[in-house]
């Protein structure tokens, strides 16, 4: 599979019912598939970009200590390079994310200027919409079976992650440590994604397709979209939820090798209960005896949160965590 066999949909076309066919084709065969963007969150993205990457690369220690969150696990704010584990929380390795973050939610959020808020709440709001927008369609397609109508679903638990790839050292070159981000799928009903290109060229954001990972590169005004471990649970297992991961260039590519990727996470609220038998039978990394569990449970008692000593903590062991799911998102 590669970047031409990655079907391209039109949003106001799958509004309409357009390529129907394409569209179940790319939703069942791999829960993957690219958007074209408007110029409205094109724009919006790029204030953002701009915004947040002066934050990231001229910020003092004092400004970013400002923006970490007390409550750990709380997904908000600003999070150091290294700071957090993809790796650790999937039990796929003991590497960190190479990236650096910013999150933003529907609360709790924490910005350094009124201007900076401005520009990131816009944001929010638009790709918050786009998504919903995106996710409609991918439910409507693929004939979801829900105890509430689409939208009451839809008004949902979101997140936004905005992550900065720098440039990798020599030690986490692929000859050494061969991702940047460990392979996983999004605990989310979509998952839509901004992401810029590479200066060299080397595309870093993969997929696995029959069990091997594929690039996904950047294309002009357009997203990618995943389709989260939520949607097979509320499709009979239909649609796919892909795992992806972000690939370490080799030492030849290191330099010009930096990236950025806008992540927005739309997740159900915690207490969406599924089917734990269909979860397993559609390959998901579920540990629950009971028949049904919630989406605060699943996400709550599987992922962990990676201190700065180095230690990690489970759910039950965090203080400080709100009703909302706000803890660890590759």
């Amino acid at each position: 599979m590669t970047d031409s066999l990655i079907q391209t949909f039109e949003i106001d076309d799958l509004k309409q019912n357009l390529h129907l066919h394409a569209f179940r084709k790319s939703l069942f065969e791999h829960g993957l598939f690219y958007v074209r963007e408007d110029e409205t969150i094109k724009n919006e993205h790029e204030k953002a970009m701009h915004a947040v990457m002066e934050l990231f690369e001229n910020g003092t220690a004092e400004q970013k200590n400002a923006l970490k969150h007390l409550a750990p696990g709380m997904r908000r704010g600003f999070s150091d390079l290294e700071a957090e584990s993809t790796a650790r929380i999937t039990k796929g390795g003991e590497y960190t994310d190479y990236s650096m973050v910013y999150s933003v939610g529907l609360s709790g959020n924490l910005f350094p200027s009124k201007a900076f808020e401005d520009v990131w709440t816009s944001y929010f709001a638009r790709f918050y919409a786009v998504t919903n927008d995106i996710a409609r369609c991918v439910l409507q397609a693929a004939d979801a079976d829900l105890d509430e109508n689409i939208d009451a679903f839809l008004e949902c638990d979101p997140l936004l992650r905005f992550r900065y790839f720098p440039e990798v050292p020599e030690n986490r070159c692929a000859e050494q440590e061969p991702r940047r981000m460990a392979p996983h799928y999004d605990l989310s009903i979509i998952t839509a994604i901004q992401q810029t290109p590479c200066a060299n060229g080397f595309v870093s954001l993969q997929c696995d397709v029959d069990g091997r990972f594929v690039d996904v590169p950047p294309r002009p005004r357009h997203m990618v979209v995943f389709c989260g471990a939520v949607a097979p649970l509320v499709t009979g297992g239909r649609v796919k939820a892909p795992r992806h991961q972000v690939a370490s260039p080799s030492s030849n590519q290191r330099v010009g090798s930096g990236r950025t990727s806008s992540v927005f996470f739309l997740r159900p609220k915690p207490d969406f209960r599924f089917s734990v038998p269909l979860a397993k039978a559609s390959g998901l990394d579920v540990d629950f005896t009971e028949n049904t569990a919630t989406f605060g449970d699943w996400i709550g008692g599987n992922y962990v949160n990676l201190r700065s000593s180095g230690t990690y903590s489970t759910s039950s062991e965090r203080s400080g965590r709100d009703s909302r799911s706000d803890i660890l998102d590759p």
